[in-house]
């Protein structure tokens, strides 16, 4: 599972998802990608459940790119707990993924595109959020 090396702190505050990406907006390597159209928390299960959708179906024919990375830690408190005493244990890695970010990337060495369109679909299922499938050159 991808989770940081090390943090500044343990338990931050909650960041916002909401409003359009500043960077990452961009294809940079490969053909296609995958752009989130709404803005969520992406867990380091669900990034890891895409990579191996994608990496199964093009079965080493291509390569894959993956542009968010969870940086960002959810604290939940135990089932039963009474108000107060403190913030609640680091629960699960998340990625802040806002409006029109490139979340995956996608580059068959065969040029296959429909191979590169089905692998970012098959990735898309795995995700909470609504998401698109974009060309190279192509406005985001």
């Amino acid at each position: 599972m991808l989770m940081p090396k090390r943090t500044k702190y343990r338990r931050p505050h909650r960041v916002s998802f909401e409003g359009k990406a500043k960077g990452k907006n961009v294809i940079v390597n490969g053909n296609y990608a995958l752009v989130a159209k709404e803005g969520a928390f992406i867990t380091n299960k669900q990034i890891e459940a895409c990579r191996i959708a994608m990496n199964r179906y093009m079965k080493r024919t291509g390569k894959v790119w993956i542009n968010i990375f969870p940086h960002l830690s959810l604290t939940k408190k135990p089932l039963e707990v009474r108000m107060g005493s403190g913030k609640g244990s680091p629960e699960e890695w998340v990625a802040v993924v806002k409006t029109g970010k490139v979340l995956f990337e996608v580059k068959d060495t065969s040029n296959s595109e429909k191979v590169e369109m089905e692998a970012l679909r098959l990735a898309s299922h795995k995700l909470p959020i609504k998401t698109k499938i974009v060309k190279k050159g192509v406005q985001v």
